[in-house]
């Protein structure tokens, strides 16, 4: 890791703008690049497949502004890959080609499309990760209540690697990487279950993890040692904050069912540096591991404006993305 490694805005909470707007406020701001997400304008996969000019365009973009792309994001369709039930919640948000007649199944296969379509496009923009979710099928199961038998836990995560292995063997053939963030409500959310993904696929190392320590601290896991416990399954990086709020004895680590923001809940998102996540430990971290790749900050924060908050946050990553020495500190003791 040194002060050169390129620090990005991914581009998901900024889908209501304008791609060429978000470019032109991320390079205002000093950003080496984008974390392109396949959401509004930004990055449409199917006309990207099929038209070369919308894809150049893109490029056009990128280089008007002295971008570059190193991962982009397909989250909301890689949702729908494993996911069950399929309802409401992903109509909101997956386009209308992947949604059909939003019929289970045929929504899954058509996600699962939209993720193999997503790896040809990484490749043909220059970049080596495509970033995103999973689904899950056993998701709902997690307060295990009623009683739910193993043998159902063991089918979800024969059911992804029966939906995700088609997808990683494109991967495998375009010479792109998927980093799943693990998050709640996916196959992988903490710890053991990422260890039981991994198993589910047999390790094929098309698959490994997108570190955002955002959604391991509220749930109690260790966001440092995540990075060393997977150090060869850290394809991409994402900075997003925690702040976990005094507790009360009120409220929970699950969020109460409160809105974004609202005091009344344990923890909260927050702009990268406002929170609890350990940040120049996890840097020393991904420096000891000999991660070289992009550093992606994705913004959410319900009590900062986000114009504010990007602009400020590329300073704070930066000041950690120190030069690493060229030799031991106490090899000057051996001078006489």
């Amino acid at each position: 890791m040194s002060a050169r490694q390129p620090v990005t805005l991914f581009t998901g909470q900024w889908a209501d703008l304008p791609f060429e707007e978000v470019a032109r406020l991320a390079s205002s701001w000093g950003y080496d690049g984008l974390e392109i997400a396949a959401s509004g304008d930004h990055l449409d996969l199917e006309r990207a497949s099929e038209d070369e000019a919308y894809l150049r365009s893109r490029v056009d973009i990128l280089d008007k502004y002295g971008l570059r792309c190193w991962a982009i994001s397909n989250h909301l369709a890689g949702q729908a890959v494993c996911d069950d039930p399929i309802d409401f919640r992903h109509q909101a948000i997956l386009r209308p080609a992947v949604w059909g007649d939003g019929s289970d199944e045929g929504v899954r296969q058509r996600a699962a499309a939209d993720m193999k379509r997503a790896a040809r496009v990484a490749r043909r923009l220059g970049a080596d990760v495509v970033v995103g979710f999973t689904g899950s099928s056993i998701w709902r199961y997690v307060a295990m209540f009623p009683p739910v038998p193993q043998s159902v836990i063991d089918e979800g995560y024969e059911d992804f690697a029966r939906r995700w292995n088609p997808i990683l063997d494109v991967f495998d053939a375009e010479g792109v990487r998927f980093a799943h963030e693990v998050h709640p409500s996916e196959i992988a959310y903490d710890y053991w279950t990422s260890v039981r993904t991994l198993e589910a696929i047999g390790h094929r190392p098309a698959f490994g993890f997108n570190w955002d320590p955002s959604h391991m601290l509220w749930q109690g896991v260790d966001t440092v040692g995540f990075i060393t416990d997977f150090a060869d399954r850290i394809y991409h990086v994402d900075c997003k904050d925690t702040r976990i709020r005094p507790q009360t004895g009120r409220s929970g680590i699950l969020g109460s069912h409160l809105p974004w923001g609202d005091p009344r809940r344990g923890w909260d998102f927050v702009s990268t540096g406002h929170g609890d996540v350990p940040w120049e430990d996890a840097f020393r971290a991904l420096a000891s591991i000999g991660y070289s790749g992009p550093i992606s900050i994705e913004w959410e924060d319900a009590g900062m404006d986000r114009l504010h908050g990007a602009a400020e946050a590329v300073t704070a990553v930066r000041r950690l993305l120190w030069r690493l020495p060229e030799a031991a500190f106490d090899a000057a003791f051996s001078q006489r």
